[in-house]
């Protein structure tokens, strides 16, 4: 019987994907990278939720994300191409893209900002607060659904989190960008 040959990787000795003491639990990173896993799953089903709200209105996902935020934002401010671009963490050129497309197909309106003559102002048409009317006992037992196991403090914490883990993965996308560059360069 001819010898096996020793792995040069030996399970249980794949290097630590964190260094923060506050991810490591023992000096394991076995949790985060289950959290990481999970998270990815769920964003995936997240992901998937939109896009079939989107085709319950016969829209694209990010159709349907920046139609519904234009509708909740307009109750409270102007909303302007700037601001849902903000609000969604995406480019101001790819969400003029995107409202142009809800503007062709008769979903939203521009108009001129009194406050400032250069800026558009956006706003839902009577057509799109009706087709969202429709949607939104789908989105309550589909959403209530989602998030099923969080408990009302649970959800406070999670939602407060939130912009700071976008911020935080925005500057780790950067980071990452950068790494990538200096080692082409290198």
């Amino acid at each position: 019987m001819p010898a096996r040959r020793k792995s040069s990787s030996r399970p249980g000795h794949v290097p630590a994907t964190v260094a923060r003491r506050e991810l490591l639990v023992g000096a394991s990173d076995a949790t985060f990278r289950h959290f990481i896993h999970g998270l990815l799953a769920f964003s995936e089903r997240v992901m998937a939720v939109r896009e079939g709200f989107g085709r319950l209105l016969g829209l694209s996902g990010i159709q349907y994300t920046v139609l519904i935020s234009i509708a909740h934002l307009q109750e409270r401010e102007e909303v302007s191409v700037g601001s849902i671009a903000a609000h969604l963490h995406f480019s101001g050129a790819f969400i003029t893209t995107v409202t142009n497309q809800l503007e062709r197909l008769g979903l939203i309106r521009k108009t001129r900002s009194a406050q400032d003559r250069r800026r558009a102002n956006l706003s839902t048409t009577a057509r799109a607060d009706e087709l969202l009317q429709s949607l939104a006992p789908h989105q309550r037992q589909v959403n209530d659904q989602l998030f099923e196991p969080l408990n009302r403090a649970q959800f406070v914490e999670l939602a407060a989190q939130m912009d700071a883990l976008v911020s935080a993965g925005d500057k780790a996308v950067a980071l990452l960008q950068y790494l990538q560059s200096a080692r082409s360069a290198g």
